[in-house]
Formats: structure tokens, sequence, C-alpha cells
């Protein structure tokens, strides 16, 4: 199990680093609902995850032609196309990175977040997380890897619960501060809201080339050994 969690850390590190959920939750908590949207968010945030990995563990388990010593060739395969697609869109992403000291423009959503249902504030925790064009592959790259491993089917599936954790702190940790401080902690929530704005394409560029570079060089390792 600590072999198969290691594959995964560095994927679901990728997932917590995602600005555009960031800036979602902390517009949630400053919201008159913001309590009970936030938990809410975070909910479909968490299922999303869960379901899209233990779909990948579903799938995997059957099709899996692994070895202890060894990832099955299909892992290889889905790892070098999903470093593919990564790679490329972080190039799309810088290409479209705006002038330097000018903020990225979000989407128009975040501007009617207010507005939203509770129910609809839960679908939109499942769609940034599984629907997500960095989450999704990351999380499908996690499910396979977990999946292709020679442990116990219990063990595979508290894997994915510890990477759905870990994946979830860049939510966890402004919630967990809101509920914590109340009031209180809207202004130093406010300036990370800020910062992630700022910085949302680069940050979505870095990290799509670096994780896509990972996957790239885990497919063909696994592919050519």
């Amino acid at each position: 199990m600590g072999t198969a969690l290691g594959d995964v850390l560095g994927l679901a590190a990728g997932v917590a680093i995602s600005p555009l959920p960031i800036i979602a939750i902390i517009i949630i908590l400053g919201t008159p609902s913001g309590r009970l949207n936030g938990l809410l968010f975070t909910l479909g945030w968490v299922v999303g995850l869960f379901a899209l990995g233990a779909v990948m563990l579903a799938i995997g388990g059957p099709a899996a032609d692994s070895t202890p010593s060894k990832p099955a060739a299909w892992v290889g395969g889905l790892k070098l196309g999903l470093g593919v697609l990564l790679v490329l869109l972080g190039a799309r992403q810088w290409h479209r990175r705006p002038p330097a000291g000018e903020e990225a423009e979000l989407p128009k959503w975040m501007a009617a977040i207010d507005r939203f249902s509770p129910a609809k504030v839960l679908g939109l925790g499942v769609m940034l997380s599984a629907a997500n064009l960095k989450n999704a592959p990351l999380t499908i790259a996690a499910g396979a890897s977990i999946s292709a491993t020679a442990i116990p089917d219990a063990q595979k599936v508290a894997t994915l619960a510890l990477f759905v954790i870990i994946a979830s702190l860049g939510l966890l940790v402004p919630l967990g501060v809101f509920l914590i401080t109340g009031e209180r902690a809207k202004a130093m929530l406010g300036n990370w809201r800020g910062w992630a704005a700022r910085h949302n394409i680069a940050i979505m560029a870095v990290l799509f080339a670096v994780l896509g570079l990972k996957l790239l060089g885990d497919g063909i390792g696994i592919l050519v050994s």
C-alpha cells in the first residue's frame, strides 16, 4: 500500500493546487449561506474525485495483468496518453496567459455563485473535480496506478481515499479556517483569492507541463521495461 500511495502523492498534490476551485470556495464562504454551501461544495468535490477514481479501480481490477514488480502495459499506455494531453494543455494555457501585471479573466459563472442553490453548489463541486481538464486526467491516472498494484482490494480503496483527502486540501484548508475563525477569516481568504486569481493561468500552465511530463516519463518507463 505504501508503494501505491507513493505513486499517487504527486498527482494528489497536483489536484490540490487548483486555483479555480480555491477561488470558488472562497467566494462561496463569503456568501450569506457560506457555511452550508462551503460544506456542500467540498462534499461535491470529494464525491467527484472518489467516484472517478472508483470507476478506474472497477475498470482496472478485472483488466489488470500487473505483477508486484511491473505495472500492466495498459497503465503505461494510459499514462502516456494523459501525459501528452496535459503537456498540450499546458502549452495552450501558457500561450493564453495575460500580460505581466494583469489579472486573468475568471469564468462568468463565478459572478453568479452567490445565487446558486445548495444543489447547484454541490453539483459545481462535482464538476470542478471530476470534469476538470486538469483534475480528471490526474485522478484517472491515480486510479489506474492504484488498480494496477498487486495489493488487496481493501487497501486499494484505502489508498484511493487517502489520495482524495490529499487532493482536497486546497479546499479543506480555507473551509477549515472559515469554520474555526468565522468572519475573521474573510480578509485572509480574500488575499488568497486575489493571489490565486492573479496567477491562475500561470499556475495551471506550469502544473499541466510538470505533471504531464511526469506521466509521460512514467508511461514510457512502464512500456519499455
